[in-house]
Order: structure tokens, then sequence, then C-alpha cells
């Protein structure tokens, strides 16, 4: 079976700044990848490259073997939905029609009872039922939060990109949020992946497939949580000792952070 998302040589400049360098990586059908560094490693201008918003100064990004610089708007929004770190936004409009915005790519004249079923279902996995009537800008950062990543997932894509998604949530609703997603993606009858910028070790041990860690924006490491949170790779990369907790007396995987080095 052939990648959802590729890139090759992918690289990306803040004027003499090389932020990302020679990025190569793929995600496979309905597999969950978290992205670590650092602040500054590269995270967020990856993703934004992958989504277009960003234009790398070279190297490829294909999706379903498609070059995303071959699509237009809607192909693109058809195949990749984006959330990003931090929502502005605050829009007057009930949780239901925000939702169904995600949606957009895909009408192409009005709107039909597989729209609203659609985002009645991605309501319903996130337990925002009893928010659907409720104006989005009356909620609070953490329930525009849920929000905004069940609108990304009502857009029904392919591939899932989202930026620090649970930035904005309480410890428990963290937790929870990220159950959802994981099982979101694990349903391999919806043939969706996701790649997601996480900044804890910890969360992206629990609920991702692969790792991918950037370090001053190489591909630092690529794998799975037990081969690339390793005490040496996270010592090089965020410059803290740690414990790893042995999977074989705690799972999933565990870092202690100890102190800085």
């Amino acid at each position: 079976m052939s990648a959802i998302l590729t890139t090759r040589k992918l690289n990306f400049s803040w004027g003499p700044r090389h932020v990302l360098r020679d990025i190569d990586m793929s995600i496979d059908q309905n597999e969950l990848v978290a992205v670590l560094g650092v602040n500054g490693a590269g995270k967020s201008t990856l993703l934004k490259c992958i989504n277009q918003i960003l234009k790398p100064d070279s190297g490829s990004i294909s999706i379903c073997d498609r070059d995303v610089e071959q699509l237009n708007l809607v192909e693109l929004s058809r195949q990749i939905s984006y959330v990003p770190q931090s929502i502005r936004a605050s829009f007057s409009l009930d949780v239901f029609d925000v939702v169904l915005l995600g949606r957009r790519p895909h009408i192409s004249w009005r709107i039909g009872s597989d729209d609203r079923d659609k985002v009645s279902e991605t309501l319903q996995f996130f337990d925002l039922e009893e928010f659907a009537f409720r104006r989005f800008d009356q909620l609070s950062g953490g329930e525009r939060q849920r929000v905004i990543i069940a609108k990304a997932l009502a857009q029904n894509p392919v591939l899932l990109v989202m930026d620090e998604p649970t930035s904005d949530l309480d410890l428990k609703n963290q937790i929870e949020v990220m159950k959802r997603i994981k099982e979101w993606i694990a349903d391999e009858s919806r043939n969706v992946s996701a790649l997601i910028a996480i900044h804890d070790i910890n969360t992206a041990a629990r609920f991702a497939n692969r790792i991918l860690l950037l370090h001053e924006g190489n591909v630092f490491a690529d794998g799975e949580p037990k081969t690339v949170l390793t005490k040496d790779n996270i010592a090089t990369v965020f410059s803290v000792s740690c414990e790893i907790m042995d999977e074989s007396t705690s799972s999933p995987l565990r870092v202690i952070v100890k102190d800085e080095i």
C-alpha cells in the first residue's frame, strides 16, 4: 500500500535561517504520527508546508501520490484538514454551523443530508451534542478547541494535520480528546491518518503509532515511540536527563524528566 503522505528533500528558510533541512518522511493509512522537538525545531513550519500555508524552498510533498502543488484549494481541502495551534476566530454562529463549515469542500450546490449527518456524527463522537445550538463565540477556549477539531474531522480528509490540538484544554480533556482522535484514526473504515505536533513527550508516547523527532531542522529520529524516545535522543534534542520506564512494566512508555544537562 502506498503512503498517504510523502515528503522528499523538503527545505524551508526564514531569510538566512534554515528551518527545515531535507525532510524525508511518509505516513501510512490509519497511522497517527506525532512530531516532537523543542521550540523552533520546525514542527509548525513542517505542518504549514504540508498544508500549503507556506511554500517550501525546495523538495516535494505528495498526498495520495499527487503533488500538492498541482491541487487547487478545493482539491487540497478534500485531502487535508488543518487545526492551527491557537484559535483566534470568533464566529457568531451556532456550533453546528461552525462544524458544518468543514463540509464546504464537498458541497457543490447545496447542503445535503449527508453533510448534516456527518456533522451530527462528529458532534456525537466528541460529546458536543449539547453545544450544537450554542454560539461558538460564547464558548470557553477549551470548548472552542474541541469544536474546531470536530470541524476538521467533519471535513472527512485523508490526512488530519494538527498543531498542538490540546493546548487550550485542561488535563482531563487533553487525554479525552487525544483518545477520541486516536480512535477516529484507528477506524479503518474512515481511511484517515494524522500528523500532529505535540509538546508533551508522554502524550506522544501514549497515542502515536510513530514519532518524528526534529532537531535543528533535521529529522533526528523516526520510528515507534520505544525506539525514538531513548535517554540519549532526549538528552541530545531536549537537553534534559531522564528515566525511561520500561514498557514491560509500564504501558504506555513513560518518560520522567530529571534535570537540565
